[in-house]
């Protein structure tokens, strides 16, 4: 299990398990915030707690922030998939660094292909600095 908060600890995620990657995406959102993103889906392997406001971006996802220190927490799916689930992402950045320092970085580029690159062996360690 991982858990993060935002600055303040008024919004908190709690990762059920150990995440495969953590991934960095340079959409033009993502690069912007400067998240490393762990999925699963809303109250199944994510937890939020906390109030948020959030960002909808287009039809597909919201961002969720604190509305005390606004730290990005977590985005949201805003559609379900065909098993009636949300998908969800919190943002591993708001854990604390040993918990989350060896776990490799998975690079999409979300920017002009929408695929998915090969990892080049760093992990979020590597990103601290």
């Amino acid at each position: 299990m991982i858990e993060g908060a935002c600055l303040c600890g008024s919004v908190r995620w709690r990762f059920d398990g150990q995440p495969e990657g953590a991934t960095a995406c340079n959409c033009t959102a993502c690069r912007r915030f400067g998240a490393l993103w762990a999925y699963d889906y809303v109250d199944e392997g994510i937890h939020v707690t906390g109030p948020t406001q959030a960002y909808a971006r287009g039809t597909a996802l919201e961002f969720h922030f604190c509305p005390t220190c606004a730290c990005v927490t977590h985005w949201r799916g805003l559609r379900l998939d065909e098993l009636g689930r949300r998908r969800i992402a919190v943002n591993l950045r708001l854990a604390e660094p040993e918990a989350v320092a060896a776990i490799p970085i998975d690079h999409f580029d979300g920017f002009d292909t929408f695929d998915d690159l090969p990892r080049d062996g760093r992990c979020v360690k590597d990103y601290w600095f």
